[in-house]
Protein backbone atom coordinates (compact mmCIF):
# COMPACT_ATOMS: atom_id res chain seq x y z
CA UNK A 1 0.00 0.00 0.00
CA UNK A 2 1.00 3.43 -1.01
CA UNK A 3 0.04 6.86 -0.66
CA UNK A 4 -0.66 8.70 -4.29
CA UNK A 5 0.21 12.64 -4.64
CA UNK A 6 -0.23 14.60 -8.30
CA UNK A 7 1.41 17.64 -8.02
CA UNK A 8 0.76 20.59 -10.37
CA UNK A 9 -0.13 17.77 -13.18
CA UNK A 10 -1.32 18.95 -16.44
CA UNK A 11 -2.58 16.56 -19.64
CA UNK A 12 -1.82 18.51 -23.30
CA UNK A 13 -2.64 16.27 -26.61
CA UNK A 14 -0.91 16.53 -29.45
CA UNK A 15 -3.37 18.72 -31.14
CA UNK A 16 -3.32 21.97 -28.37
CA UNK A 17 -6.27 20.54 -26.49
CA UNK A 18 -5.38 20.69 -22.58
CA UNK A 19 -7.47 18.53 -20.71
CA UNK A 20 -5.89 18.88 -17.05
CA UNK A 21 -4.79 21.82 -15.98
CA UNK A 22 -2.13 22.55 -12.81
CA UNK A 23 -4.13 19.05 -10.79
CA UNK A 24 -2.52 19.02 -6.88
CA UNK A 25 -4.08 15.91 -4.88
CA UNK A 26 -2.60 13.94 -2.19
CA UNK A 27 -4.53 10.63 -1.27
CA UNK A 28 -3.18 9.27 1.71
CA UNK A 29 -2.34 5.52 2.37
CA UNK A 30 -4.99 3.65 3.00
CA UNK A 31 -7.51 6.38 1.76
CA UNK A 32 -10.93 6.45 -0.79
CA UNK A 33 -10.62 9.11 -2.84
CA UNK A 34 -13.33 9.87 -5.63
CA UNK A 35 -13.15 11.82 -8.88
CA UNK A 36 -16.62 13.22 -9.64
CA UNK A 37 -17.73 15.23 -12.27
CA UNK A 38 -19.36 15.91 -15.53
CA UNK A 39 -18.80 14.15 -18.67
CA UNK A 40 -15.61 16.01 -19.91
CA UNK A 41 -13.90 17.40 -16.79
CA UNK A 42 -10.77 15.28 -16.83
CA UNK A 43 -11.93 12.65 -14.13
CA UNK A 44 -10.72 9.54 -16.16
CA UNK A 45 -8.05 11.10 -17.53
CA UNK A 46 -6.34 12.20 -14.58
CA UNK A 47 -6.82 8.31 -13.26
CA UNK A 48 -5.15 6.97 -16.64
CA UNK A 49 -2.78 9.23 -15.94
CA UNK A 50 -2.01 7.94 -12.59
CA UNK A 51 -2.41 4.26 -14.52
CA UNK A 52 0.76 5.43 -16.55
CA UNK A 53 -2.31 4.67 -19.80
CA UNK A 54 -1.80 8.27 -20.42
CA UNK A 55 1.07 10.65 -20.41
CA UNK A 56 2.18 13.68 -18.16
CA UNK A 57 2.71 16.84 -19.92
CA UNK A 58 3.91 18.99 -16.49
CA UNK A 59 4.45 18.47 -13.28
CA UNK A 60 4.85 15.15 -11.08
CA UNK A 61 3.25 11.95 -10.02
CA UNK A 62 4.14 9.77 -6.82
CA UNK A 63 3.15 6.81 -5.63
CA UNK A 64 4.73 5.94 -2.57
CA UNK A 65 7.85 7.99 -2.10
CA UNK A 66 8.99 6.63 -5.81
CA UNK A 67 8.11 9.23 -9.01
CA UNK A 68 6.70 7.25 -11.62
CA UNK A 69 5.83 9.87 -14.65
CA UNK A 70 7.97 7.63 -16.92
CA UNK A 71 7.57 4.52 -15.35
CA UNK A 72 5.45 1.76 -17.30
CA UNK A 73 2.17 0.96 -16.37
CA UNK A 74 2.86 -2.71 -15.06
CA UNK A 75 5.60 -1.65 -12.95
CA UNK A 76 3.32 1.05 -11.18
CA UNK A 77 2.16 -1.70 -8.59
CA UNK A 78 -1.42 -0.60 -9.34
CA UNK A 79 -4.43 -2.23 -10.15
CA UNK A 80 -7.12 -0.82 -12.43
CA UNK A 81 -10.78 -1.94 -12.60
CA UNK A 82 -12.40 -0.78 -16.02
CA UNK A 83 -16.07 0.00 -16.73
CA UNK A 84 -16.07 -3.22 -19.51
CA UNK A 85 -15.04 -5.06 -16.64
CA UNK A 86 -12.35 -6.41 -19.58
CA UNK A 87 -13.06 -10.00 -18.75
CA UNK A 88 -11.25 -13.02 -21.01
CA UNK A 89 -14.38 -14.62 -22.38
CA UNK A 90 -12.93 -18.51 -23.27
CA UNK A 91 -11.21 -18.78 -19.08
CA UNK A 92 -13.12 -19.52 -16.33
CA UNK A 93 -13.76 -16.99 -13.33
CA UNK A 94 -10.88 -19.03 -11.66
CA UNK A 95 -8.41 -18.47 -14.80
CA UNK A 96 -10.08 -14.81 -15.23
CA UNK A 97 -8.79 -13.85 -11.56
CA UNK A 98 -5.29 -15.80 -11.37
CA UNK A 99 -4.64 -13.63 -14.71
CA UNK A 100 -1.91 -11.72 -14.02
CA UNK A 101 -0.40 -13.94 -11.44
CA UNK A 102 0.25 -16.68 -13.77
CA UNK A 103 2.18 -14.05 -16.37
CA UNK A 104 4.10 -13.26 -13.20
CA UNK A 105 4.96 -16.64 -13.01
CA UNK A 106 3.65 -17.22 -9.09
CA UNK A 107 3.52 -20.68 -7.76
CA UNK A 108 0.29 -22.78 -8.59
CA UNK A 109 -0.33 -23.33 -5.36
CA UNK A 110 0.10 -19.71 -4.07
CA UNK A 111 -2.26 -18.64 -7.19
CA UNK A 112 -4.84 -21.18 -6.30
CA UNK A 113 -5.23 -19.83 -2.45
CA UNK A 114 -5.39 -16.29 -3.65
CA UNK A 115 -7.94 -16.86 -6.04
CA UNK A 116 -9.82 -18.83 -3.32
CA UNK A 117 -9.65 -16.39 -1.39
CA UNK A 118 -10.73 -13.61 -3.30
CA UNK A 119 -13.53 -15.55 -4.76
CA UNK A 120 -14.53 -16.35 -1.14
CA UNK A 121 -14.26 -12.53 -0.24
CA UNK A 122 -16.38 -11.71 -3.36
CA UNK A 123 -19.18 -14.79 -3.22
CA UNK A 124 -18.06 -16.43 -6.15
CA UNK A 125 -16.61 -19.11 -4.64
CA UNK A 126 -19.93 -20.93 -6.67
CA UNK A 127 -18.77 -19.67 -10.14
CA UNK A 128 -15.01 -20.61 -10.01
CA UNK A 129 -16.01 -23.39 -13.25
CA UNK A 130 -18.35 -20.68 -14.76
CA UNK A 131 -17.09 -18.29 -18.12
CA UNK A 132 -18.27 -14.68 -18.32
CA UNK A 133 -20.98 -15.20 -20.39
CA UNK A 134 -22.62 -17.58 -17.86
CA UNK A 135 -22.15 -14.63 -14.97
CA UNK A 136 -24.53 -11.91 -13.84
CA UNK A 137 -23.21 -7.81 -14.46
CA UNK A 138 -22.76 -7.64 -11.00
CA UNK A 139 -21.08 -11.28 -10.86
CA UNK A 140 -18.89 -10.20 -13.92
CA UNK A 141 -17.84 -6.86 -11.78
CA UNK A 142 -17.25 -8.79 -9.09
CA UNK A 143 -14.44 -11.02 -11.01
CA UNK A 144 -12.76 -7.97 -12.52
CA UNK A 145 -12.62 -6.45 -8.74
CA UNK A 146 -11.27 -10.39 -7.48
CA UNK A 147 -8.55 -9.89 -10.70
CA UNK A 148 -7.33 -6.47 -8.61
CA UNK A 149 -7.34 -7.74 -5.56
CA UNK A 150 -5.45 -11.45 -5.93
CA UNK A 151 -2.67 -8.99 -7.29
CA UNK A 152 -2.30 -7.14 -3.40
CA UNK A 153 -1.05 -3.89 -5.58
CA UNK A 154 -0.23 -1.10 -3.24
CA UNK A 155 -2.98 1.35 -5.30
CA UNK A 156 -6.87 0.69 -6.87
CA UNK A 157 -7.83 2.60 -9.76
CA UNK A 158 -11.24 2.21 -10.22
CA UNK A 159 -12.92 3.94 -13.75
CA UNK A 160 -16.88 3.59 -13.53
CA UNK A 161 -17.02 0.45 -12.91
CA UNK A 162 -20.57 0.19 -11.80
CA UNK A 163 -21.98 1.99 -15.08
CA UNK A 164 -23.22 -0.49 -16.76
CA UNK A 165 -25.18 -1.97 -14.09
CA UNK A 166 -28.55 -1.15 -13.47
CA UNK A 167 -29.84 0.68 -10.16
CA UNK A 168 -30.36 -2.16 -7.89
CA UNK A 169 -27.29 -4.11 -8.82
CA UNK A 170 -25.16 -0.18 -8.45
CA UNK A 171 -26.27 0.24 -5.02
CA UNK A 172 -25.18 -3.31 -3.76
CA UNK A 173 -21.94 -3.09 -5.71
CA UNK A 174 -21.85 0.53 -4.11
CA UNK A 175 -21.75 -1.34 -0.53
CA UNK A 176 -19.33 -4.45 -1.81
CA UNK A 177 -16.74 -1.96 -2.88
CA UNK A 178 -16.70 0.49 0.05
CA UNK A 179 -16.46 -2.94 2.44
CA UNK A 180 -14.13 -4.50 0.70
CA UNK A 181 -11.59 -1.33 0.51
CA UNK A 182 -12.13 -0.99 4.20
CA UNK A 183 -11.30 -4.52 4.77
CA UNK A 184 -8.21 -4.57 2.87
CA UNK A 185 -6.83 -0.99 3.17
CA UNK A 186 -6.05 -0.41 -0.06
CA UNK A 187 -5.51 3.01 -1.02
CA UNK A 188 -8.14 4.02 -4.01
CA UNK A 189 -8.88 6.40 -6.43
CA UNK A 190 -12.53 6.19 -8.13
CA UNK A 191 -14.21 8.20 -10.95
CA UNK A 192 -17.59 7.83 -11.41
CA UNK A 193 -20.17 10.88 -12.72
CA UNK A 194 -22.41 9.75 -10.52
CA UNK A 195 -22.58 12.13 -7.19
CA UNK A 196 -24.76 9.92 -5.41
CA UNK A 197 -21.67 6.85 -5.99
CA UNK A 198 -19.17 9.50 -4.80
CA UNK A 199 -21.16 10.95 -1.74
CA UNK A 200 -21.81 7.38 -0.64
CA UNK A 201 -18.49 5.85 -1.06
CA UNK A 202 -15.64 8.15 -0.76
CA UNK A 203 -13.93 9.34 2.21
CA UNK A 204 -13.29 12.29 0.63
CA UNK A 205 -14.73 13.67 -2.73
CA UNK A 206 -12.74 15.42 -5.05
CA UNK A 207 -14.86 17.67 -7.66
CA UNK A 208 -13.34 18.58 -11.34
CA UNK A 209 -15.13 20.75 -14.31
CA UNK A 210 -13.62 21.67 -17.43
CA UNK A 211 -9.91 20.03 -16.21
CA UNK A 212 -9.95 22.31 -13.09
CA UNK A 213 -10.31 20.85 -9.21
CA UNK A 214 -12.80 22.68 -8.05
CA UNK A 215 -12.94 21.42 -4.28
CA UNK A 216 -12.19 18.26 -2.75
CA UNK A 217 -13.11 17.52 0.94
CA UNK A 218 -15.25 15.21 2.74
CA UNK A 219 -18.71 14.34 1.38
CA UNK A 220 -20.61 16.49 4.06
CA UNK A 221 -18.49 19.36 4.07
CA UNK A 222 -18.70 19.61 0.18
CA UNK A 223 -22.69 19.39 0.93
CA UNK A 224 -22.81 21.58 4.16
CA UNK A 225 -19.69 24.21 2.36
CA UNK A 226 -20.12 24.13 -1.71
CA UNK A 227 -16.97 26.16 -2.11
CA UNK A 228 -19.05 27.68 -5.78
CA UNK A 229 -22.03 27.65 -7.43
CA UNK A 230 -20.78 24.49 -9.67
CA UNK A 231 -20.05 22.18 -6.79
CA UNK A 232 -23.39 22.94 -5.12
CA UNK A 233 -25.52 22.40 -7.63
CA UNK A 234 -23.53 19.13 -8.61
CA UNK A 235 -23.62 18.04 -5.30
CA UNK A 236 -27.23 17.10 -3.89
CA UNK A 237 -30.21 15.42 -5.65
CA UNK A 238 -32.19 16.88 -6.55
CA UNK A 239 -30.16 19.91 -7.71
CA UNK A 240 -29.81 22.66 -5.36
CA UNK A 241 -32.16 25.83 -6.44
CA UNK A 242 -30.02 28.56 -7.46
CA UNK A 243 -31.10 32.07 -8.18
CA UNK A 244 -30.00 35.66 -8.13
CA UNK A 245 -31.17 38.25 -5.38
CA UNK A 246 -31.01 41.38 -3.88
CA UNK A 247 -29.76 41.71 -0.40
CA UNK A 248 -31.02 44.52 1.76
CA UNK A 249 -30.40 44.71 5.21
CA UNK A 250 -31.37 41.51 6.25
CA UNK A 251 -33.75 40.88 4.06
CA UNK A 252 -33.40 38.80 1.07
CA UNK A 253 -35.24 40.10 -1.85
CA UNK A 254 -36.11 36.52 -4.58
CA UNK A 255 -38.19 37.83 -7.20
CA UNK A 256 -41.43 39.01 -5.63
CA UNK A 257 -40.85 37.17 -2.49
CA UNK A 258 -38.61 38.36 0.47
CA UNK A 259 -37.31 36.41 2.91
CA UNK A 260 -35.80 37.37 6.57
CA UNK A 261 -32.13 36.15 7.49
CA UNK A 262 -31.21 35.68 10.83
CA UNK A 263 -28.31 37.37 12.37
CA UNK A 264 -26.51 33.79 13.01
CA UNK A 265 -26.21 33.87 9.16
CA UNK A 266 -24.26 37.34 9.27
CA UNK A 267 -22.00 35.71 12.32
CA UNK A 268 -21.08 32.93 10.20
CA UNK A 269 -20.64 34.56 7.07
CA UNK A 270 -19.08 37.88 8.16
CA UNK A 271 -18.15 38.97 4.00
CA UNK A 272 -22.09 38.56 3.77
CA UNK A 273 -22.66 42.36 5.33
CA UNK A 274 -20.56 43.96 2.30
CA UNK A 275 -22.66 42.93 -0.11
CA UNK A 276 -25.84 45.10 1.18
CA UNK A 277 -27.25 46.33 -1.10
CA UNK A 278 -25.93 44.47 -4.12
CA UNK A 279 -27.12 41.42 -6.36
CA UNK A 280 -25.98 38.08 -5.06
CA UNK A 281 -26.61 34.42 -6.31
CA UNK A 282 -28.75 32.55 -3.27
CA UNK A 283 -29.18 28.54 -3.06
CA UNK A 284 -31.45 26.65 -1.48
CA UNK A 285 -31.64 23.19 -1.44
CA UNK A 286 -34.98 21.20 -2.17
CA UNK A 287 -35.00 19.22 1.06
CA UNK A 288 -34.69 22.91 3.16
CA UNK A 289 -38.74 23.36 1.92
CA UNK A 290 -41.41 22.05 3.17
CA UNK A 291 -45.09 22.44 2.49
CA UNK A 292 -45.93 25.43 4.79
CA UNK A 293 -48.93 23.76 6.61
CA UNK A 294 -46.75 21.00 7.75
CA UNK A 295 -44.11 22.85 9.04
CA UNK A 296 -43.16 23.29 12.45
CA UNK A 297 -42.09 26.95 14.27
CA UNK A 298 -41.51 28.69 11.08
CA UNK A 299 -39.77 32.08 11.97
CA UNK A 300 -41.00 35.20 10.38
CA UNK A 301 -40.29 35.98 6.95
CA UNK A 302 -39.34 32.45 6.12
CA UNK A 303 -42.24 31.45 3.63
CA UNK A 304 -42.34 32.35 -0.27
CA UNK A 305 -45.82 31.72 -1.89
CA UNK A 306 -46.04 30.06 -5.61
CA UNK A 307 -48.01 27.82 -7.55
CA UNK A 308 -47.33 23.81 -7.82
CA UNK A 309 -46.60 22.26 -11.58
CA UNK A 310 -45.70 19.21 -10.78
CA UNK A 311 -45.90 16.50 -7.80
CA UNK A 312 -43.58 13.38 -8.14
CA UNK A 313 -44.92 11.61 -5.37
CA UNK A 314 -41.71 8.66 -3.92
CA UNK A 315 -43.89 7.21 -1.03
CA UNK A 316 -41.23 8.54 1.38
CA UNK A 317 -41.28 12.31 0.18
CA UNK A 318 -43.34 14.29 -2.73
CA UNK A 319 -40.82 15.71 -5.02
CA UNK A 320 -42.37 19.13 -6.12
CA UNK A 321 -41.94 21.56 -8.75
CA UNK A 322 -43.22 25.20 -8.71
CA UNK A 323 -42.10 28.67 -10.03
CA UNK A 324 -40.25 31.38 -8.45
CA UNK A 325 -40.55 34.99 -10.11
CA UNK A 326 -36.42 35.41 -10.32
CA UNK A 327 -33.78 34.97 -12.68
CA UNK A 328 -31.61 31.10 -12.24
CA UNK A 329 -28.13 31.07 -12.08
CA UNK A 330 -26.42 29.00 -14.47
CA UNK A 331 -24.12 26.35 -12.61
CA UNK A 332 -22.36 25.67 -15.68
CA UNK A 333 -22.59 22.21 -15.55
CA UNK A 334 -23.12 20.64 -19.02
CA UNK A 335 -24.82 17.44 -18.27
CA UNK A 336 -27.59 19.21 -16.25
CA UNK A 337 -31.12 18.61 -17.88
CA UNK A 338 -32.76 22.12 -16.59
CA UNK A 339 -32.91 24.46 -18.66
CA UNK A 340 -31.83 27.63 -17.16
CA UNK A 341 -34.09 30.14 -19.06
CA UNK A 342 -37.05 28.35 -16.73
CA UNK A 343 -38.18 29.98 -13.43
CA UNK A 344 -38.56 26.03 -11.87
CA UNK A 345 -37.55 25.16 -8.56
CA UNK A 346 -37.69 22.27 -6.63
CA UNK A 347 -38.70 21.04 -3.15
CA UNK A 348 -38.63 17.80 -1.17
CA UNK A 349 -42.40 18.08 0.64
CA UNK A 350 -43.42 15.83 3.30
CA UNK A 351 -45.39 12.79 2.18
CA UNK A 352 -48.87 14.31 3.80
CA UNK A 353 -48.68 17.36 2.13
CA UNK A 354 -51.72 17.68 -0.05
CA UNK A 355 -50.09 20.02 -2.37
CA UNK A 356 -51.84 20.04 -6.06
CA UNK A 357 -50.78 20.61 -9.63
CA UNK A 358 -52.18 23.68 -10.60
CA UNK A 359 -53.02 24.77 -6.99
CA UNK A 360 -51.14 28.06 -4.66
CA UNK A 361 -48.86 26.56 -2.17
CA UNK A 362 -47.20 27.89 0.64
CA UNK A 363 -43.46 26.91 1.10
CA UNK A 364 -41.41 27.24 4.49
CA UNK A 365 -38.04 27.90 3.81
CA UNK A 366 -35.26 26.87 6.50
CA UNK A 367 -33.45 30.15 6.07
CA UNK A 368 -30.41 29.00 8.39
CA UNK A 369 -29.44 26.85 5.71
CA UNK A 370 -29.13 29.24 3.01
CA UNK A 371 -26.20 29.39 0.38
CA UNK A 372 -24.64 32.88 -1.04
CA UNK A 373 -22.39 33.20 -3.46
CA UNK A 374 -20.53 36.24 -5.25
CA UNK A 375 -22.74 36.98 -8.74
CA UNK A 376 -19.75 37.50 -11.03
CA UNK A 377 -16.90 34.76 -9.52
CA UNK A 378 -19.79 32.33 -8.25
CA UNK A 379 -17.91 31.83 -5.27
CA UNK A 380 -19.13 31.23 -1.93
CA UNK A 381 -19.10 34.07 0.53
CA UNK A 382 -18.32 33.08 4.01
CA UNK A 383 -15.29 35.14 5.66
Amino acid sequence: MASITIDQVDKVYPNGFQAIYGLSLDVADGEFVVLVGPSGCGKSTALRMVAGLEEISNGELRIGERIVNDVEPKNRDIAMVFQNYALYPHMTVAENIGFALKLAKIPKAEVAARVTEAAKMLELSDQLASRPSQLSGGQRQRVAMGRAIVREPAAFLMDEPLSNLDAKLRVQMRADISRLQRQLGVTTIYVTHDQVEAMTMGDRVAVLKDGYLQQVDTPQHLYDRPGNVFVAAFIGSPSMNLYEATLAGRALRLGDESLMLPGATFDQRPALASYDGRKIAVGIRPEDLEDATLAADVADGATISSTVELTESLGSEIVVHFALDAARVDPGNPDAADDVSGADAVARFDPRSACRAGEPVGIAVTVENLHFFDLDSHEAIWD
